[in-house]
């Protein structure tokens, strides 16, 4: 084999963010790019040497093109065995499964998740670990150290194989197993869930259902688990053919970018249960009759019914959800007797928890929620344990649930406002002002509500005693009330602000209040202390959730 070292330079800005490295496909297009990022995994994680490899993506332009570099330069590192879905296709959460289930040393999953696509679009890339889930900041940080010093990445000469058919190839001594990107993962969902349940409900005329695949990942998926499998009529799948530019969407599941499918349901009540997931199949909305639900709730839902779907009956360890999460699965957790515990944002937080058998489930409020299954967020697994825990609830729907769940548990109000593609100099100085307020709030009143903390979250791992500072600041009025500000860490271009409100209400009698309405004075709050709107010159949020 004749492996070719190739000179480069550093690219400046290769740091990992909560999911991976993310950049324009224009980025990511130039000489060496991706190389250098990809060199430096293989570079740090001397596993992968005689290891095998997961590998595979969310369909997105650019995605064959960087599947065939990585294998010759897999090759040109050691690397015994490539799995690759058939057609590079692998959504995150069975990239998750195939690790797991074929003891796989890693996986490298090429997504840039909810962010558009297309040639003017979005890519991204991040390393998964053996246990499946998103590297571990220890990793991501030698993977970034490497990238400051890179110069030469290995490739070898050699023709562009055929990723349209299962089949084993080999590549310069490098063995290629084209894998059916569906299998493994529908194998593992089948156990979980109470699929003839949910065949009988899917098959019922009355029951009205429809899942939107955005032109993303999850189509292929949909199509096995919910038509071929669960007997869903086959026009309750729609958008599920993938494409490169989705269709010329934006593969974000929430109200704004699945519009027509939240106004059908919530607007019209056309469904009785409707779902979308995103890019990467890892993100869920879950849509009833007259009402959605958010994705703090469905966490918290799932949980307090998580005994109704096979693979849970046993009861749950504990929970665990990200800090600007609401804290509706703490009150679940407390009945139940179980722990919950509260993480920074990104999925690689849970990681520990799960291994450690600390939790059976987690959530983030971006539209992300999953179990010790995989160790990803996985948005068909949510729709399916929503389908079981309807399929065996008799006469209850998504509405009477939730309704239901509130008048237990109480309703924790919340919205997240986001301000997208902000100049970056402008966003961090309304986080530095309200940053710099925090000391002096706590005893202040907001309304009826009294400030009791004010803090800048840090997280100490209880697992590994790895601590991570600057985490989002959080504005804490007991237990009755939250804001909280953070940058996010998945978007291209500019900065993205993103605000968090929540409120909690006891009483079923002020249980039915308009969202936006309720937490105003929270929002007029957070305006006055950051300044986001006098700064930006904004109106409002871009995106309102």
């Amino acid at each position: 084999m004749a492996i070719r070292e190739v000179p480069i330079k550093p690219f400046a800005g290769q740091k990992p963010g909560t999911s991976g490295l993310r950049k324009k496909v224009s980025v990511f297009r130039q000489p060496g790019y991706l190389e250098a990022f990809v060199q430096s995994v293989f570079d740090t994680q001397d596993n992968l040497r005689g290891g095998t490899l997961a590998l595979g993506g969310d369909g997105r332009y650019f995605n064959r093109t960087a599947i065939q570099i990585i294998l010759r330069m897999a090759a040109a590192n050691g690397v015994a065995r490539v799995l690759v879905g058939r057609g590079g296709i692998l959504s995150t959460p069975a990239a998750s499964a195939v690790i797991r289930a074929r003891r796989a040393q890693g996986g490298l999953v090429l997504s840039a998740s909810h962010n558009p696509g297309g040639p003017d679009g979005d890519f991204g890339i991040k390393y998964n670990v053996a246990n499946g889930g998103p590297a571990p900041e220890a990793v991501t940080g030698a993977i970034y150290g490497r990238t400051q010093t890179i110069d030469r990445y290995r490739t070898v000469d050699a023709a562009e194989l055929n990723l349209d058919a299962i089949s084993e190839q080999t590549l310069e001594g490098m063995t290629v197993e084209v894998i059916d990107p569906v299998g493994d993962y529908a194998v593992l969902l089948q156990q979980l869930f109470d699929f003839d349940a949910i065949a009988a409900m899917l098959k019922r005329p009355d029951f009205r259902f429809r899942f939107d695949a955005m032109h993303a990942v999850t189509g292929p998926y949909a199509r096995r688990l919910l038509i071929d499998m669960l007997g869903a009529p086959a026009g309750s799948v729609i958008n599920a053919e993938p494409k490169e530019d989705f269709g010329g969407g934006h593969p974000d599941p929430n109200p704004v970018y699945a519009k027509a499918l939240y106004d059908d349901a919530v607007v019209h009540g056309k469904l009785d249960f409707a779902a979308a997931s995103d890019g990467d199949g890892d993100r869920n909305m879950i849509l009833g009759k007259g009402i959605a639900v958010s994705p703090s709730d469905s966490l918290a839902v799932l949980a307090a019914n998580a005994t109704l779907a096979p693979g849970y009956a046993r009861g749950i360890a504990g929970i665990a959800r990200s800090m600007p999460t609401s804290r509706a699965a703490d009150a679940v957790a407390a009945a139940l007797g179980v722990p919950c515990f509260e993480t920074p944002t990104g999925w690689k937080f849970f990681g520990n928890l799960l291994d450690a058998g600390r939790i059976t489930l987690c959530g983030e409020e971006s539209y992300g929620t999953s179990s010790d299954h995989v160790r990803e967020k996985d948005g068909l697994w949510a729709v399916l344990f929503w389908l079981n825990v309807l399929a065996k609830s008799p006469g209850e729907t998504v509405k009477s649930i939730l309704q239901a769940h509130w008048r237990r548990f109480g309703r924790h109000y919340y919205t997240r406002h986001d301000y997208e593609a902000v100049d970056a100099a402008l966003a961090q100085q309304a986080m530095d002002a309200l940053r710099a307020a925090l000391p002096g709030l706590p005893g202040s009143n907001i309304g009826d509500l009294t400030i009791t903390a004010a803090d800048d979250f840090a997280y100490r791992d209880p697992i590994d005693n790895s601590e991570s500072r600057g985490q989002g600041l959080r504005i804490i009025c007991g237990d009755r009330a939250r804001i909280i500000a953070r940058l996010s860490g998945t978007g291209t271009e500019g900065a993205t602000i993103r605000l968090y409100f929540e409120a909690f209400e006891p009483d079923p009698a002020r249980q039915q209040d308009d969202v936006q309405q309720r937490l105003k004075p929270l929002i007029d709050f957070a305006e006055a202390k950051a300044g986001i709107r006098a700064r930006t010159g904004r109106s409002g949020p871009d995106v309102i959730t």
